[in-house]
């Protein structure tokens, strides 16, 4: 028997203005994964999160979260999602356990139950001891574990998080993906994130790359590096254009310039490393083999440098 997605969006368009934002989206996200969203500023992910989070209404196409309309009952698909904006939607004058618990009367939840979920909570993300603290004082990551205690609080069916990581340093980072992967084993959530860090994407299930309002790709990190063909080397030059030219003309290769770089692909480059220099006396200025990472897969699909096209 096929199971339904928990998400799910079919040909969705839509415009701002002349501006084609999203273009023909087809997507579904099964129960209790993780994807991430992952493309550059303009490539459709953002508008994409805030159709799903019932901010923006579709134009064209369908989204369902759940079972539910997301056009025609956004007010039903509220309650069964928990959403953490990249920017935050915390009341810096009110304590930790007030943003949690004016939050949850937002969806009629009171008393004890309320207060329960509320101290169960604020324990899970390591702040029962700051209960009581206005989060005004507290650090960028701490306010980012509020975020998500309070995103948690309905206990929702899918935790939509839009870039989770911004303005985090590396230790605040990891404190948030500890909490995603307890929240997904604890209260079996699927989390749909949109990001730009490459290693962020690595620790999903699957990856969504968009580029310029289209979905170009999804699968997982591995099955995604796997369409690259084998070892990525990267070839430093002055002049690369000239040596792209004497790679293809002796030793037939077909490469790609990339800014100062030449990059090609291919199983053991490393074998080809004393070729390379010997077929460009002078040009070569230096040279890297490494496996592919999902930069190299985004270049590989689009042409475009991911980092580059987000400058």
């Amino acid at each position: 028997m096929t199971v339904a997605p928990i998400v799910a969006t079919e040909s969705l368009s839509h415009r701002y203005g002349e501006r084609l934002a999203l273009d023909g989206v087809s997507l579904s996200v099964a129960a209790g994964e993780a994807l991430a969203l992952l493309g550059p500023n303009g490539s459709g992910k953002t508008t994409l999160f805030r159709i799903l989070s019932t901010l923006l209404p579709p134009q064209d196409g369908r989204v369902t979260i759940d079972g539910l309309d997301v056009a025609r009952q956004p007010a039903d698909v509220r309650t069964r999602i928990g959403v953490v904006f990249q920017s935050p939607s915390l009341d810096k004058q009110l304590t930790a356990a007030e943003n949690l618990r004016h939050h949850g009367h937002l969806f009629g939840l009171r008393g004890a139950a309320l207060r329960a979920r509320t101290d169960q909570l604020l324990s899970r993300v390591n702040l029962a001891d700051r209960a009581a603290e206005r989060v005004g004082g507290f650090s960028g990551g701490m306010r980012r574990r509020v975020e998500i205690a309070k995103a948690l609080l309905t206990r929702p069916r899918v935790l939509l998080m839009d870039e989770p990581s911004t303005g985090l340093d590396p230790a605040a980072r990891q404190d948030v993906w500890n909490l995603l992967r307890e929240a997904r084993q604890r209260e079996r959530v699927t989390v749909l994130l949109t990001t730009h860090l490459m290693d962020e994407a690595d620790d999903c299930d699957r990856v969504a790359f968009m580029n310029e309002g289209k979905l170009v790709a999804c699968d997982t990190p591995a099955a995604l590096k796997g369409r690259v063909g084998g070892d990525v080397m990267t070839i430093g030059s002055s002049n690369p254009t000239a040596l792209a030219t004497a790679l293809r003309e002796k030793l037939s290769i077909d490469t790609k310039v990339d800014g100062r770089f030449v990059r090609l692909e291919r199983s053991s480059a490393h074998e080809l490393v004393p070729a390379v220099v010997a077929a460009a006396p002078g040009l070569v200025d230096s040279v890297s083999v490494a496996k592919p990472t999902l930069e190299d897969v985004f270049l590989h699909l689009t042409g475009r440098r991911f980092e580059a096209d987000r400058a």
